[in-house]
């Protein structure tokens, strides 16, 4: 499994977040470097994925309308390749979406 660590007080924008993959997931250099780009690589099955975010508070303040734009993305992943899964603050008491240490997707 590759894992993708996205963490809020490192990710200041975009291009930051797909450096992440970029170099987590060894993504070819034609990557695009976009969430269309980012949503082709996610949604084709291969090996599994493992996405984890923290300090989201400052992920959304950094990326703003892109971070809801991300998850959004992420959902859709999930209904298409069954090897991606995240996990959305699992460190937090009360983390996103009020699910603790369970994966989102």
């Amino acid at each position: 499994m590759k894992i993708v660590l996205l963490d809020g007080n490192v990710i200041k924008e975009a291009a930051d977040l797909h450096g992440a993959f970029r170099r987590s997931l060894d993504l070819p250099d034609y990557y695009g470097g976009n969430l269309d780009a980012l949503y082709d690589e996610l949604s084709t099955p291969g090996e599994e994925i493992g996405i984890i975010a923290v300090n989201t508070e400052k992920l959304r303040e950094n990326l703003g309308v892109r971070w809801e734009r991300f998850l959004d993305l992420l959902t859709r992943v999930s209904e298409e390749n069954d090897r991606v899964r995240a996990l959305i603050d699992p460190f937090e008491t009360d983390p996103l979406f009020g699910i603790e240490d369970e994966y989102l997707f």
